[in-house]
């Protein structure tokens, strides 16, 4: 059975400071590979995703809320490795900590199932873990920067549309893939492995050439992204919307292929809108076509019970129907001759 978001299990002291240091450690290694797809706007610098947004809201829903120090903890050491942190850097530890809590309580009304298998549960994570919780951290980062003096009050709404789509793609892209390797079967099935040989090498071939390309061709990657959740659902799907993001990042950042030419602004804008309609429609396709599969497995098996139960019932002891009555019956009832 899924696991619904909510329950959490008492844990030992020991156990518990492993807990918090492992996550820790996660958040941190995810935000130093964060860092190395940074872009500069407004003066600011912003990474169009933040991983380590996935993978905080990705332990709370797995470990539950208790763990919340760890992320803290994650937090300030990525600030302590990019300069001396100070009194204001309070507000940045709360804003970064706050979003995932907010983000994992949503989804808890939500009645949201870390197996990602219904269409709901896809709707859930986007548009409550991702867009509405990401506003915190994005709100109190940016304005954080705003009364520091660090930002000028005219590129508020810049900073602040950068800062919160790049932790809403962390949301949407890692968090899946990590909850999705939780829930994998190792070793993998060996069903499928030439396709997915295929897909994997259209896309090594593909999607760097959509990149690239001086010419606009990123959307050749939306029949990549259609193949996978056709054949291997979310899990193929995300890694695919993965690579494709990273790529683009780092295109964007070298100002090459469909980014040559455009402003700092109008190469944010343009890769957040890439990245974020892409994410999109990965998760959701996928969510709706793993919910169709489920539903016709569902069906089958109703099915197959029903025929069981047919036969079980047509197989009993009970007396063969006696044919359609004709006059002699009639006349035997009656008591009288033919």
């Amino acid at each position: 059975m899924a696991a619904v978001v909510g329950i959490e299990h008492p844990r030992r002291p020991g156990e518990y400071l492993a807990l918090v240091l492992a996550v820790a450690a996660c958040y941190y290694g995810a935000g130093r590979l964060g860092l190395l797809l940074e872009l500069s706007v407004e003066g600011a610098v912003v990474t169009p995703i933040y991983p380590p947004t996935g993978v905080a809201v990705a332990a709370l829903l797995v470990f539950g809320l208790g763990c919340w120090p760890g992320i803290t903890l994650g937090a300030f050491l990525v600030v302590l490795s990019l300069t001396t942190p100070g009194l204001d850097v309070l507000a940045l530890l709360v804003g970064h900590t706050a979003a995932p809590v907010c983000a994992v309580l949503l989804l808890r009304r939500a009645r949201f199932r870390t197996d990602l298998r219904r269409l709901r549960d896809g709707v859930a994570l986007v548009f409550l873990a991702a867009f509405t919780a990401m506003l915190i951290s994005a709100t109190l980062g940016t304005g954080l920067l705003v009364l520091t003096d660090k930002l000028a009050p005219q590129g508020f709404w810049a900073v602040w549309l950068a800062w919160w789509v790049g932790d809403a793609m962390g949301v949407l892209i890692v968090t899946p893939l990590l909850l999705l390797l939780r829930g994998a079967r190792w070793p993998p099935p060996m069903a499928r492995w030439k396709e997915a040989t295929a897909l994997a090498v259209a896309a090594c071939l593909l999607v760097p050439l959509a990149a690239y390309s001086s010419v606009s061709m990123l959307f050749l990657v939306y029949p990549l992204i259609i193949w996978a959740a056709l054949r291997f659902e979310l899990v193929g799907s995300v890694l695919v919307a993965l690579l494709t993001s990273v790529l683009a990042t780092i295109a964007a950042t070298d100002r090459a292929g469909a980014f040559t030419g455009l402003s700092r602004i109008g190469v944010m804008l343009e890769l957040q809108a890439f990245n974020g309609a892409m994410a999109l429609t990965a998760l959701l396709l996928s969510a709706v076509i793993t919910e169709q599969r489920n539903t016709r497995r569902s069906v089958e098996k109703a099915c197959q019970e029903l025929v069981e139960v047919l036969e079980h019932l047509t197989a009993g002891d009970s007396p063969p129907p006696r044919p359609y009555p004709g006059p002699a019956d009639a006349d035997e009832r009656s008591g009288r001759d033919p």
